[in-house]
């Protein structure tokens, strides 16, 4: 394919048009990407320090704890609104589906490090694999072996703990920003 010419610019050849599977120029991206590129400066390892210390990293511990306390929470709420034992095992299950597999990923993904990315991938991937097989599995057995299971206890309580991972990252934000504008009345 022959280089194609600036209509700006005639003397510049430039690089053979890209294009998508419907046969629409891609320029644009090329442009942005290479934008992006030129802009990109590395951190030096003082301005990596303090990006650290501003943003530390949220224990992943805390974040298992702080599921199980609201599935704690939603058992609770269960049996206020409910006064039904059911309701109160049901959301148990439910906060234990998501818990006990997200203690599982914790525990095998702060193992021994490995400076080998492939090898961090792959541990990755098979702890994601067993997390998602005993979720799975306590929510089957909980619909065999639970009697008068009560779904919509057993979802609400799933659902209010997989929503404590976004909390957890805004709470992280919030506690940043707290720090930040204590730090800035002294």
């Amino acid at each position: 394919m022959p280089a194609t010419t600036d209509r700006n610019d005639p003397g510049q050849a430039q690089a053979p048009r890209a294009r998508d599977p419907q046969g629409h120029g891609c320029d644009r991206w090329q442009q942005e990407d290479a934008d992006e590129a030129a802009q990109f400066k590395p951190l030096t390892s003082e301005q990596a320090r303090a990006w650290r210390a501003k943003y530390p990293p949220i224990s992943p511990w805390r974040v298992v704890a702080a599921q199980a306390v609201a599935g704690l929470v939603v058992a609770a709420l269960a049996w206020l609104l409910t006064g039904r034992a059911e309701a109160v095992v049901s959301a148990l299950v439910g906060a234990a589906a998501v818990v006990v597999p997200g203690a599982l990923l914790v525990r095998g993904m702060t193992g021994a490090p490995s400076a080998n990315p492939g090898a961090l991938m792959l541990r990755f991937m098979v702890w994601e694999v067993v997390k998602i097989v005993v979720a799975v599995a306590i929510l089957v057995a909980a619909a065999r072996f639970v009697p008068n299971l009560s779904w919509l206890a057993m979802l609400a309580a799933m659902v209010v703990c997989l929503k404590v991972n976004g909390v957890a990252l805004l709470w992280r934000g919030r506690v940043k920003q707290t720090q930040t504008v204590a730090a800035g009345d002294r």
